[in-house]
């Protein structure tokens, strides 16, 4: 089979899964809840308006890592995998496939979670708003974030070959390791795949890392996550 009829398959795939559409709105619904709540505190010298502005990302990437965990791991049941490879043979096509299917909703979601997170916080935060460049600059940064993240857990999970696996692995690490053992390992943490990502969602970092390095330090990650993924479908039983 080729690449088209093999991309168009894993799309019909996701977009008639109702567990796949919920994962990508939550994480529209839940970075915009929270840039909604930006205007909430806006007193302190360390008060980042753009941050505030995009602080739901930290809950609306578990959304997408859901998402990415989710698509992969259907594979792994019932045998559906079997079925995939015996319409495309080529493991390596299949799974480009599949990493394509999940990447093109997510960065439409991600644009679009980016761009109504930026409006929602302009709207609340009056005079403390981000400025529009910036503004623009953290929603493509979003964006890219958001399909890296979901792009991430698709590889660990054609790896661990479990999706239970996957989020039990993804979320802690995400919600415990960054914000807990990464403020207490000083320079070392920037270099964790979340904290990297999302340098650029700051208006100021005092960090070594920029804003661009620091989303090529998580697209590093994807695409170790991703050629690992591809190296297990290949080798690996069906």
């Amino acid at each position: 089979m080729l690449f088209a009829p093999a991309l168009r398959s894993e799309w019909l795939k996701i977009r008639t899964l109702r567990s796949l559409v919920g994962g990508l709105t939550a994480v529209l619904l839940t970075t915009a809840a929270f840039a909604a709540l930006a205007g909430v505190d806006t007193d302190g010298p360390d008060f980042d308006p753009l941050y505030s502005t995009y602080f739901g990302v930290n809950f609306g990437q578990i959304a997408a890592i859901a998402f990415g965990t989710t698509a992969m791991s259907a594979e792994f049941r019932g045998g559906a995998l079997r079925l995939s490879l015996a319409a495309v043979p080529d493991r390596t096509r299949w799974f480009v496939a599949k990493a394509a299917a999940v990447a093109a909703p997510a960065l439409i979601v991600g644009l679009l979670t980016g761009l109504v997170s930026l409006a929602v916080g302009r709207a609340v935060l009056g005079a403390d708003r981000p400025g529009w460049s910036e503004g623009v600059r953290a929603a493509v940064v979003c964006t890219v974030y958001l399909t890296l993240m979901a792009l991430l857990a698709t590889g660990l999970t054609a790896v661990l070959r479990s999706g239970v696996a996957t989020l039990s692995i993804l979320i802690p690490f995400l919600l415990i390791v960054s914000f807990v053992v990464g403020d207490l390992s000083g320079g070392v943490a920037d270099l964790l795949p979340d904290r990297a990502g999302q340098i650029a969602l700051h208006r100021t970092w005092a960090g070594a890392l920029g804003p661009w390095s620091g989303l090529a330090v998580t697209a590093l990650w994807t695409s170790a996550a991703l050629v690992a993924g591809a190296w297990s479908v290949r080798r690996r039983d069906a």
